[in-house]
């Protein structure tokens, strides 16, 4: 008979296959067993669709009775677009609930376990909960700051070098990492760069995945004096939707040309460092995206870097060296005095992709 932790690993591994179908909403599995036999299993596929205990209780159906409910998350106590899981589990009949992780939004937390608990239910809470936390780091940043989750990811080889000195960089990693980056883009709502990137490369910033339709985030470009030029394809190409986000007062003939091809262009104001960051990502949230992977370049990187605007640092590291004093770096701008200024991370895993490496790293503190 398996343990707790493998059903609970299993319902993990459910909600993972959804990961980035199901934005705003976390990613959930659920698992149903009785008598040591899986009767119904479900994850939440897409927002807006039902949730997980929904799809695992309909595979259930009388089976339900007396089982035991394995859930990533906290059955919600709430109606949204669909009733509260927590009602439907407590009127299911199940004996016994184990839960990984509660409810992240502070206003809501504990209310579906309470329910469980008043109506005589067994309930268990914390089985894998840095796993469940971690598949859903996306969304408990969202309901802790009303901020999307930034994603600082880059590429460099070993002695630390993004370009040459000219700004040649295709290509670092090999074409397994790339591949891996596509998928991470499928996952998230907005991928980001700065003016220079577009200007340098005219990248279409979408998602290329072998064999299947991938999902496209939307194109977030820095252009604080609106240098995008009009037949770049972050402008042209319909895939997906693009966001400008340029400086207030910004010269009004470009943004109408821009707006007439579809582009949104989002104004803020400026700091003291260029655009106000903490203003963009507010008011991107406002548009629904949730998390955002910054891909560069370096001045943007050091935006970031300096505004505490960091969730999390994907580096992919390719067994190369390139030397010289003007090759470029993932990170520019201001210069600091003291090693003590630097971000501190924690390693969190290392992963070897073809001859690549992918290290993953957060701050040690929370930030943003």
């Amino acid at each position: 008979m398996k343990s707790d932790r493998e059903y609970m690993q299993l319902a993990l591994d459910l909600a993972a296959t959804a990961r980035g179908n199901t934005n705003p909403n976390p990613c959930v599995g659920a698992v149903l067993v009785k008598d040591g036999v899986i009767v119904g299993t479900g994850l939440h596929r897409k927002a807006g669709e039902p949730h997980a205990e929904v799809h695992a209780f309909n595979m259930a159906g009388d089976h339900a009775k007396g089982a035991t409910l394995y859930v990533t998350l906290e059955p919600c106590s709430h109606y949204g677009k669909t009733p509260p899981c927590a009602k439907l589990v407590k009127e299911s009949e199940v004996s016994r609930v184990v839960v990984a992780t509660m409810d992240p939004n502070p206003s809501v937390a504990g209310r579906g376990i309470n329910l469980l608990r008043e109506a005589g239910i067994e309930v268990e809470v914390g089985l894998l909960e840095e796993e469940a936390r971690k598949l859903n780091e996306r969304f408990i940043h969202n309901m802790i700051t009303n901020k999307p989750f930034v994603i600082s990811k880059f590429a460099m080889t070993m002695d630390g070098k993004i370009a040459t000195h000219s700004g040649h960089s295709k290509w670092i990693t090999s074409e397994e990492a790339r591949l891996q980056v596509h998928k991470l883009r499928h996952a998230v709502d907005g991928i980001l760069v700065g003016v220079g990137t577009v200007l340098a490369d005219n990248p279409s910033l979408t998602t290329r995945l072998p064999h299947r339709e991938g999902k496209n985030p939307v194109r977030i470009i820095l252009d604080s004096e609106l240098k995008t030029p009009l037949s770049s394809n972050v402008v042209n190409t319909t895939e997906a939707k693009t966001i400008i986000v340029s400086a207030n007062g910004v010269e009004g003939t470009k943004v109408e040309q821009l707006t007439e091809k579809g582009v949104h262009i989002l104004t803020v104001s400026k700091s003291e460092h260029g655009l106000n960051l903490n203003e963009m990502l507010d008011e991107l949230y406002k548009l629904g995206i949730t998390d955002v992977l910054v891909e560069g370049g370096a001045e943007i990187n050091a935006s970031f870097l300096r505004g505490g605007l960091i969730n999390k640092v994907l580096l992919y590291m390719a067994p190369k060296i390139l030397g010289g004093r003007n090759s470029k770096t993932p990170f520019a701008g201001t210069d600091i005095e003291s090693i003590d200024e630097a971000l501190q991370l924690e390693f969190d895993s290392i992963e070897q992709i073809g001859p690549d490496l992918c290290i993953t790293a957060y701050p040690s503190v929370e930030i943003g």
